[in-house]
Protein backbone atom coordinates (compact mmCIF):
# COMPACT_ATOMS: atom_id res chain seq x y z
CA UNK A 1 0.00 0.00 0.00
CA UNK A 2 2.85 2.20 0.89
CA UNK A 3 4.28 1.60 -2.41
CA UNK A 4 0.97 2.75 -4.41
CA UNK A 5 0.55 6.20 -2.36
CA UNK A 6 4.68 7.09 -3.32
CA UNK A 7 3.65 5.84 -6.85
CA UNK A 8 0.95 8.56 -7.27
CA UNK A 9 2.73 10.73 -5.23
CA UNK A 10 5.65 10.81 -7.22
CA UNK A 11 3.87 10.32 -10.83
CA UNK A 12 1.55 13.91 -9.91
CA UNK A 13 5.13 15.47 -9.02
CA UNK A 14 6.18 14.77 -12.71
CA UNK A 15 3.15 15.49 -14.38
CA UNK A 16 3.17 19.02 -12.32
CA UNK A 17 6.68 19.57 -13.32
CA UNK A 18 5.97 18.90 -16.61
CA UNK A 19 3.07 21.62 -16.96
CA UNK A 20 5.59 24.03 -14.76
CA UNK A 21 8.21 23.47 -17.15
CA UNK A 22 6.51 24.64 -19.79
CA UNK A 23 5.30 28.14 -18.40
CA UNK A 24 7.42 30.76 -19.71
CA UNK A 25 8.11 28.63 -22.76
CA UNK A 26 7.31 29.04 -26.32
CA UNK A 27 3.86 28.74 -26.76
CA UNK A 28 1.73 28.22 -29.92
CA UNK A 29 -0.55 30.87 -31.23
CA UNK A 30 -3.80 31.25 -29.92
CA UNK A 31 -4.72 34.27 -32.39
CA UNK A 32 -8.73 34.06 -33.37
CA UNK A 33 -9.55 31.28 -30.74
CA UNK A 34 -12.76 30.59 -28.92
CA UNK A 35 -12.46 29.07 -25.40
CA UNK A 36 -14.78 27.97 -21.95
CA UNK A 37 -13.81 28.22 -18.58
CA UNK A 38 -13.99 24.67 -16.60
CA UNK A 39 -13.54 23.56 -13.80
CA UNK A 40 -15.63 27.24 -12.38
CA UNK A 41 -17.96 27.82 -9.35
CA UNK A 42 -20.94 29.23 -11.42
CA UNK A 43 -24.11 27.64 -10.06
CA UNK A 44 -26.75 27.77 -12.47
CA UNK A 45 -25.22 30.07 -14.63
CA UNK A 46 -23.27 30.11 -17.43
CA UNK A 47 -19.64 29.39 -17.72
CA UNK A 48 -17.26 32.73 -18.95
CA UNK A 49 -16.14 32.46 -22.05
CA UNK A 50 -13.00 34.42 -23.58
CA UNK A 51 -12.63 34.99 -27.50
CA UNK A 52 -9.01 35.95 -28.31
CA UNK A 53 -8.55 38.23 -31.57
CA UNK A 54 -5.25 40.09 -32.32
CA UNK A 55 -4.94 42.17 -29.52
CA UNK A 56 -8.18 42.06 -27.78
CA UNK A 57 -10.13 39.87 -26.04
CA UNK A 58 -13.73 39.43 -25.56
CA UNK A 59 -16.11 36.79 -24.36
CA UNK A 60 -19.13 36.34 -21.23
CA UNK A 61 -18.19 36.33 -17.45
CA UNK A 62 -21.55 34.29 -16.72
CA UNK A 63 -23.85 37.40 -17.24
CA UNK A 64 -22.02 40.39 -18.78
CA UNK A 65 -20.24 40.92 -21.94
CA UNK A 66 -16.71 41.70 -21.54
CA UNK A 67 -13.66 42.95 -23.20
CA UNK A 68 -9.96 44.51 -22.60
CA UNK A 69 -6.98 45.11 -24.62
CA UNK A 70 -3.99 42.05 -24.63
CA UNK A 71 -0.62 41.24 -25.36
CA UNK A 72 0.59 38.37 -26.16
CA UNK A 73 4.26 36.93 -27.01
CA UNK A 74 3.80 33.21 -27.84
CA UNK A 75 7.96 33.54 -27.93
CA UNK A 76 7.61 33.78 -24.14
CA UNK A 77 4.09 32.29 -23.31
CA UNK A 78 3.17 35.75 -21.82
CA UNK A 79 -0.43 36.55 -21.51
CA UNK A 80 -0.90 40.56 -20.50
CA UNK A 81 -4.38 41.63 -20.08
CA UNK A 82 -5.53 45.32 -19.62
CA UNK A 83 -7.90 47.03 -17.57
CA UNK A 84 -11.46 44.51 -18.09
CA UNK A 85 -14.24 46.61 -19.17
CA UNK A 86 -17.91 45.00 -19.15
CA UNK A 87 -21.82 45.86 -19.57
CA UNK A 88 -23.45 46.61 -16.86
CA UNK A 89 -26.49 43.85 -16.24
CA UNK A 90 -27.25 43.08 -12.83
CA UNK A 91 -27.50 38.65 -12.18
CA UNK A 92 -27.46 36.63 -9.24
CA UNK A 93 -23.88 35.60 -9.87
CA UNK A 94 -21.85 39.72 -9.96
CA UNK A 95 -19.24 38.55 -6.97
CA UNK A 96 -18.35 35.76 -8.24
CA UNK A 97 -18.07 37.76 -12.40
CA UNK A 98 -16.03 40.42 -10.90
CA UNK A 99 -13.73 37.83 -9.34
CA UNK A 100 -13.03 36.42 -12.66
CA UNK A 101 -12.89 39.41 -14.02
CA UNK A 102 -10.15 40.42 -11.22
CA UNK A 103 -8.36 37.04 -11.80
CA UNK A 104 -8.44 37.50 -15.64
CA UNK A 105 -6.50 41.24 -14.92
CA UNK A 106 -3.85 39.36 -13.15
CA UNK A 107 -2.51 36.68 -15.44
CA UNK A 108 0.60 37.03 -16.80
CA UNK A 109 1.73 34.23 -19.32
CA UNK A 110 -0.53 31.28 -20.37
CA UNK A 111 0.35 27.50 -21.61
CA UNK A 112 -1.62 25.67 -24.77
CA UNK A 113 -1.97 21.74 -23.38
CA UNK A 114 -3.75 19.71 -25.40
CA UNK A 115 -6.75 21.57 -26.43
CA UNK A 116 -6.83 23.56 -23.11
CA UNK A 117 -5.31 26.85 -22.40
CA UNK A 118 -4.09 27.26 -18.62
CA UNK A 119 -3.60 31.16 -17.69
CA UNK A 120 -1.48 31.87 -14.78
CA UNK A 121 0.37 34.66 -12.62
CA UNK A 122 3.44 33.35 -12.39
CA UNK A 123 3.44 29.86 -11.73
CA UNK A 124 0.45 29.75 -10.07
CA UNK A 125 -3.00 28.59 -12.29
CA UNK A 126 -5.34 30.81 -11.95
CA UNK A 127 -7.69 29.69 -14.85
CA UNK A 128 -8.10 26.72 -17.42
CA UNK A 129 -9.92 26.92 -20.40
CA UNK A 130 -11.02 24.19 -22.70
CA UNK A 131 -10.48 25.16 -26.63
CA UNK A 132 -14.58 25.65 -28.11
Amino acid sequence: MKKIFWALVISTTMISCATISKIGSKQESVANTKWTLVDNNFSGAKAPTLVIEGKRITGNGGCNNYFSDVVITTSTGTFDVGNVGATKMACDNMMTEQSYFTVLEQVNKYVVNEGYLELYKDNLLLLKFKKQ
